[in-house]
């Protein structure tokens, strides 16, 4: 494996093993009647988007100047509202309404869907190798979730399971029909853009749930979770994502979507809040064939240069 792809496995494992986490802090982080002394998932996506942007613009000053094409701009905007805007702030709405489990099974559509469209935006073939690997990388996550325990009073809801499902799609799309424009530049200034739009589309529209908030009355608790939300979740997370866009096809990329389920569940293991059996093992087992699997997988450009043959010279 070359330098390239070795760079963007491992930002794809930081991305993930912190989004792993991602759901089960965030939930702890929401208000609800339970909860009372939390956030709305509209004040806290203002936070993610404020955050993130004040992060990526600070950390661009550090290093050099990079400009961005004018038309590049403008895509990058609708990268952000695919990537950034629907998919965040549609999934905290939905988390609000549902139960993490119902997310987790809901996510494990990424990668299917991502397979899908990249076959129609990028032209990259749908091989029996790629789509064996996504089914059971699949199939393991959705074990995973399944025979994990749950907490008590996490109910699932049709309205907050749909946003979740839009907050899917709108993922999967921006990994496909945007991949051009986010490998062009570096990650922190495709980011930044990104985020800016974002923080001013959150604050024009989430400014009244952010000035409803009861600061005063906010556990340290709540702070920190808040606080992992933003640097780790949103800035780390969508730091390492678009280096594994650089050097990796985007349903590989997509795939790595199972691995959240088996941090969260290594997670709820190491507290004690569940334990870890040969189901787990094995669901565990599939979801990592499954992404070896499409590893393995042929691109386009492997596919052609295989029916081309070898060039021979005079």
């Amino acid at each position: 494996m070359d330098k390239g792809k070795l760079k963007g496995h491992a930002a794809l494992w930081v991305a993930n093993i912190v989004w792993g986490l991602n759901a089960p802090i965030c939930k702890s982080v929401l208000w609800s009647e339970a909860h009372p002394e939390g956030v709305s998932p509209f004040a806290l996506s203002v936070y993610r988007m404020v955050g993130a942007c004040l992060l990526f613009w600070t950390v661009s000053l550090l290093l050099p100047r990079e400009r961005v094409a004018r038309r590049d701009i403008l895509r990058l905007l609708f990268a952000s509202v695919f990537g950034i805007q629907l998919n965040q702030m549609l999934f905290l709405w939905g988390l609000s309404l549902t139960s993490p489990i119902d997310t987790s099974i809901i996510a494990t559509v990424v990668p299917i869907l991502t397979m899908v469209l990249a076959m129609f935006f990028l032209k990259e073939p749908i091989t029996s190798l790629k789509a064996g690997g996504v089914m059971l990388g699949a199939a393991g996550a959705l074990l995973l979730v399944l025979v994990s325990r749950h907490g008590a009073g996490q109910t699932s809801s049709l309205s907050g399971d749909l946003l979740c499902l839009v907050s899917t799609v709108s993922y999967a799309i921006y990994l496909t029909a945007f991949r051009d424009v986010i490998v062009k530049y570096s990650p922190v200034t495709t980011m930044k853009w990104m985020f800016l739009f974002a923080a001013v589309a959150a604050l024009a529209i989430y400014w009244q749930p952010l000035t409803a908030v009861d600061y005063a009355s906010l556990a340290p608790r709540t702070w920190a979770g808040i606080a992992y939300v933003v640097a780790g979740a949103t800035f780390l997370s969508y730091l390492m994502v678009p280096v594994g866009q650089r050097y990796l096809r985007p349903t590989l990329v997509a795939i790595y979507n199972y691995v959240q389920p088996v941090v969260a569940v290594l997670f709820t293991v190491a507290i004690g809040l569940d334990t870890f059996g040969a189901t787990k093992g094995m669901a565990a087992l599939a979801v990592f064939a499954g992404v070896w699997l499409v590893t393995k997988s042929k691109s386009r450009a492997q596919l052609e240069a295989e029916r081309q043959g070898p060039r021979t010279g005079k």
